[in-house]
């Protein structure tokens, strides 16, 4: 058996990186049975049923340590969410409503302020501030002034990356310069992969040179919260934590309660208020989901 990941699959062939070079294969009737669809990120074995032809059958899955829905896609342990601080403005409902799915799946995040060299008032600033304090990496992106690439490479390195973002932010000039720029020479891989009978978009690994893998897939622009009650949403605030267990109540929700370690942070200005006005807006909202299920 030869280990691999699957870097593509369209119409039932998985493309499948190895140590030998890429193999297209099809996956064992036995998944199918068990309705289970192999993904790109895919820990794979397979056997080489043509070493020349670099053909062969996905014999094994192992157990996945995070899988996305949307793009469909296995292992990413990161997460690039784009934001532009000009044209369009900034969603920060939306980034924050990603950041708690990525927590909520245990995968790191890098948040990508773009197009800096918009903003005459350096507003940018404050964004990354605010969100430095919830612990988060953040970075500055201009492509027009060439600025911040270099840091981006490095929070690449070694690591399998999804690119999210609303429409406009720069996602995909982003990712193209990463492209451009980063990626392994593949020779013929991508002629063999961009077959005629293969022409619907998927989502696809690509490698980069200084190890690890990027997700070149439209990505996502909007989602709500889902398989979340209002109860657990601050787990999902990784700057709250060290204040749990020191609110004076027990199942504090950092709201209306008196005496409130999480409020009196915001108050002393170390933790930020936006965010907190928006986990406030989101608990609400989740309360109001789980009053309309039950009643």
């Amino acid at each position: 058996m030869l280990p691999g990941i699957i870097i593509k699959g369209i119409g039932g062939f998985y493309y499948v990186k190895t140590e030998f070079g890429l193999f297209e294969c099809k996956a064992r009737g036995i998944f199918r049975k068990d309705s289970f669809t192999p993904l790109p990120g895919d820990k794979v074995s397979i056997s080489v049923s043509n070493q020349d032809e670099k053909v062969g059958n996905i014999e094994e899955i192992f157990p996945r340590d995070s899988q996305l829905i949307r793009p469909a896609v296995a292992n990413v342990n990161q997460i690039a969410i784009v934001i532009a601080i000009k044209s369009p403005q900034p969603d920060f409902t939306l980034l924050d409503k990603l950041l708690i799915t990525v927590e909520q799946k245990d995968i790191s995040a890098v948040i990508c302020i773009n197009k800096i060299d918009l903003d005459k008032d350096m507003e940018y600033k404050n964004v990354a501030e605010s969100y430095q304090k919830a612990g988060y990496r953040v970075l500055a992106l201009s492509s027009a002034i060439e600025t911040g690439f270099d840091e981006l490479e490095s929070a690449l390195k070694d690591k399998t990356t999804a690119f999210a973002g609303q429409s406009g932010v720069g996602k995909s000039t982003i990712l193209n310069r990463v492209l451009d720029s980063y990626v392994m020479e593949t020779g013929k891989v991508s002629d063999r992969i961009e077959r005629g009978r293969h022409t619907t978009r998927h989502a696809e690994l690509i490698e980069l040179k200084s190890g690890g893998f990027v997700v070149d897939t439209p990505g996502f622009s909007s989602f709500e919260l889902s398989g979340l009650e209002a109860g657990e949403l601050q787990n999902f605030y990784p700057e709250f934590r060290q204040y749990f267990g020191r609110c004076k109540f027990t199942g504090c929700m950092h709201i209306s309660e008196p005496e409130c370690e999480v409020k009196a942070a915001l108050e002393r200005g170390i933790l930020d208020y936006g965010r907190h006005a928006r986990y406030v807006e989101f608990c609400n909202m989740l309360k109001e989901k789980q009053r309309k299920k039950y009643s």
